[in-house]
């Protein structure tokens, strides 16, 4: 048993990538989301329109972050904002007292906003006096959990198949030696690419109809937005997380290392993206990571289009960062794969040519016996 021990720990040290994940791995994300992990909302983006804007703008509590002011705007101007994911909160003045609406899809920011709003009154009035504000919650008046999650989810979903099961699929061949079986034949990088991802494509889109659609007719998620607006950015994003898969596939010796891979990519991708934890509370020091996760811009996206009915002029600054990732990744992808194939493919042309290589043993014993042969003595040549 002993010698057994022994030998497991010394393939575990030779296994140097393994080991440096097994033991970075715990370290990085324990950091990552010991920062990120917080419901506390300490900042609420909020736009206020009418007359008394400038003057109610003053008057809010330290929680609101006012974006912009509007005096000579109304109500329209105020949902605008509110459907574009500008601002969480508009309020609305010039009336007997203000009107606060409040983004619903935004959940713990919503309800920071209405616990903060509770307490904004004149002293010694009730909140349903006069002096307190007019609440309303739009998008998803009863805050209701699902209505926010499942949205996200679908993108979950197309993280799942696109980085874990396509970086294994292509592993598994890596190992079995059927890309070296590719490298020989004329198929270009590219192609190779493209015929790995086709299948799993068509895979994530049936699973994030199905999602879509339990989520639509079990669970009651409004879908207010365009489909078409929805499916190009449910497509952009899909390209980016297959990519994602690929590019851990073409860095990876074995499935091991690919299942690490692709957790260290897809855990701070949910909890990071503004999926769970808002993004205004995640300290500034890792709020930048969430601004590089592919997941962060298609929860924007089906959020928006699901429950605020954004169109895409609202929508371009997710939809252009995600094409741009979706290049870098893709081509980064392509890359590598080419960086993989062509040693090998280069190795069996130089075979044929040299005649060296895997199958040069029986043509090297042929033409050695065919060659020229030392006269025996006594015999004629």
């Amino acid at each position: 048993m002993w010698a057994m021990i022994v030998k497991e720990f010394r393939q575990i040290r030779r296994d140097r990538r393994t080991l440096v994940m097994m033991i970075l791995m715990p370290i990085v994300l324990l950091v990552v989301l010991g920062y990120a992990a917080s419901f506390n909302v300490t900042s609420i983006p909020v736009a206020v329109a009418g007359p008394q804007a400038r003057t109610v703008a003053g008057q809010l509590p330290r929680t609101f972050h006012v974006v912009s002011t509007a005096p000579g705007q109304g109500r329209a101007w105020a949902l605008r904002e509110l459907r574009d994911g500008h601002v969480a909160v508009a309020v609305l003045t010039g009336g007997a007292r203000p009107d606060v609406l409040i983004d619903g899809t935004q959940l713990f920011t919503a309800q920071a906003a209405m616990s903060a709003l509770s307490r904004v009154t004149h002293p010694g009035s009730s909140p349903a006096s006069p002096a307190a504000p007019r609440v309303s919650v739009l998008y998803n008046p009863k805050l209701t959990t699902s209505d926010v999650m499942i949205p996200g989810l679908a993108g979950v979903v197309l993280v799942f198949i696109g980085t874990i099961i396509t970086s294994l699929g292509v592993v598994r061949e890596r190992q079995s030696g059927t890309l070296e079986q590719l490298a020989v034949m004329p198929l270009r990088p590219r192609d190779v690419y493209l015929g790995k991802i086709v299948p799993y494509f068509v895979v994530a889109a049936v699973d994030l109809a199905i999602v879509l659609a339990v989520g639509i007719a079990v669970f009651g998620v409004p879908f207010r937005g365009s489909a078409a607006v929805f499916g190009l950015g449910a497509l952009m994003f899909l390209f980016v997380t297959l990519g994602i898969g690929v590019l851990i596939s073409s860095v990876s010796q074995n499935q091991g290392q690919a299942i690490q891979l692709a957790v260290m990519t897809m855990l701070p991708q949910v909890l990071l993206s503004g999926l769970i934890f808002p993004l205004s509370s995640i300290a500034v020091g890792v709020r930048w990571i969430a601004y590089l996760l592919p997941l962060t811009y298609f929860n924007e996206i089906s959020r928006g289009v699901m429950l605020r009915a954004e169109p895409i002029g609202a929508l371009w600054q997710p939809l252009l960062i995600l094409g741009l990732l979706g290049v870098v990744v893709v081509t980064l992808a392509t890359l590598r794969f080419r960086a993989f194939l062509a040693p090998a493919g280069r190795r069996h042309r130089r075979a044929a040519v040299t005649g060296s290589g895997p199958g040069a043993g029986a043509g090297d014993l042929a033409g050695g016996l065919s060659g020229p042969v030392m006269p025996v003595p006594g015999e004629s040549a």
